[in-house]
């Protein structure tokens, strides 16, 4: 059947939309709805989710929200989380992603160990590191008492939890952070190696002129990605302190707090405030990176 080349071109325009059609509105029903309905909730004062009823409309979830002392440690607490654990993660998923690029013998053995905690539940992964963080038998204080530390408490005082929660943080998310940057290693041409060595650089010399730069839009790509993820820290946390935030409910971040006011408190409203203002936050970083990773990119061409 043939048509018209007016129709012809109609049907040209409609069906790239027509494919896009099931995913588009699998988007909207389960993404953009979900975040519209939580903005709206946000300023609706004493919001009943059974009855879909409420006071008023105004920003005293937002005041309630940011005048608590939960909240607010809860911010401070994932704050020092993504500071922490972001950086430190990338300088050592980077150091071993640039031994793993290496042709070492076993190479293969060891893209396999470093890939399977990614693999693994963090659930469970969080239960083995609460026992290796047990003040009595775990093997960190055994570890830390052959150089004459004295044993540590440390899913069990609050000074140390924030600590704890960090390491096993840097720990879990090293994975992903290893093999993105390793794909990006295996990208760079060799050529530029061996320009660099005809010229007689050192090896430190290679990898700050040649490897970091090259793979700077990578390693602005898994700093951007571990922060969005560091900042909705929540299944870390979970089996670490038993379903607790900290051995004193003194580690509250802002996931955890979001899920105690939606459930245990009941009120939806704050929830939804909560949950706005952790993505202005993320926002805000992730805008932040991406105006560094610009700059830098213009200073490179120059």
């Amino acid at each position: 059947m043939k048509y018209s080349p007016k129709r012809r071109e109609v049907f040209n325009k409609v069906e790239p939309w027509l494919y896009l059609a099931p995913f588009l509105i699998f988007i909207i029903i389960f993404t953009l709805y979900p975040v519209i309905n939580v903005f709206l909730m946000s300023f609706k004062h004493n919001y009943s989710y059974l009855r879909q009823t409420f006071s008023a409309i105004s920003f005293d979830n937002y005041k309630y929200v940011l005048s608590d002392e939960k909240f607010t440690s809860a911010l401070r607490n994932t704050v020092l989380y993504v500071l922490f654990v972001v950086p430190v993660s990338t300088a050592i998923a980077l150091f071993f992603a640039n031994l793993l690029n290496k042709k070492l013998y076993a190479s293969a053995i060891f893209q396999t160990a470093f890939f399977m905690p990614l693999v693994t539940s963090v659930t469970a992964v969080g239960l083995i590191w609460r026992l290796m963080y047990n003040q009595q038998y775990g093997i960190i204080n055994w570890v830390l008492s052959k150089f004459g530390i004295e044993k540590i408490g440390w899913v069990t005082q609050s000074k140390w939890s924030l600590a704890a929660l960090i390491i096993f943080g840097i720990w879990n998310i090293l994975p992903f952070t290893i093999i993105i940057l390793l794909s990006g290693l295996q990208n760079i041409n060799p050529m530029f190696y061996t320009a660099a060595k005809v010229d007689g650089a050192k090896p430190a010399h290679i990898f700050f002129r040649i490897t970091v730069p090259l793979l700077s839009p990578t390693i602005f790509l898994v700093c951007i990605v571990n922060t969005i993820s560091c900042f909705k820290v929540f299944s870390e946390l979970y089996p670490l302190f038993n379903g607790k935030p900290g051995p004193y409910y003194n580690l509250f971040t802002v996931v955890y707090y979001i899920r105690y006011a939606m459930m245990e408190k009941r009120k939806y409203g704050y929830a939804a405030a909560a949950a706005m203002v952790l993505f202005l936050c993320i926002l805000i970083v992730t805008l932040i990176e991406l105006l560094l990773k610009k700059r830098m990119s213009k200073r490179g061409l120059k």
